[in-house]
């Protein structure tokens, strides 16, 4: 019933301002809607809806990613936008702070400013 129907992500934050700031400069998003509610960026085959809350409690696993072709490339750009990647205790995660799984893809997780997980995977 859903197969042909464009995919909405939701992401929830406290603070629009900052989120903008973020998703939009920060990742390069484009800005397609804004609401007072949330803010809408597109994505290749989806939306991203970064939704206001009240109050938030981070979640310590990935809510959103992205499959990149290069990592090391986007991990210099990102870091190069001051993003800082996370690293986790049991995790080998190389000195760019990428973790390859068991299937070979290489992960590198940040976090958003209120402190949702975002990861980027290369396959």
């Amino acid at each position: 019933m859903l197969t042909d129907a464009p995919v909405m992500a939701f992401v929830s934050v406290t603070d629009l301002r900052a989120a903008r700031g973020f998703y939009g400069t920060t990742l390069g998003l484009r800005l397609t809607g804004e609401d007072g509610f949330a803010l809408e960026f597109a994505l290749p085959n989806a939306r991203l809806r970064v939704t206001a809350v009240g109050e938030l409690r981070p979640q310590p696993f990935t809510v959103v990613g992205w499959v990149v072709a290069d990592l090391d490339a986007t991990v210099a750009a990102l870091s190069d936008a001051g993003i800082v990647f996370a690293r986790f205790d049991g995790l080998e995660q190389d000195a760019r702070g990428a973790w390859t799984s068991p299937s070979g893809a290489r992960i590198a997780w940040f976090r958003d400013p209120d402190g949702n997980v975002l990861s980027i995977t290369q396959r």
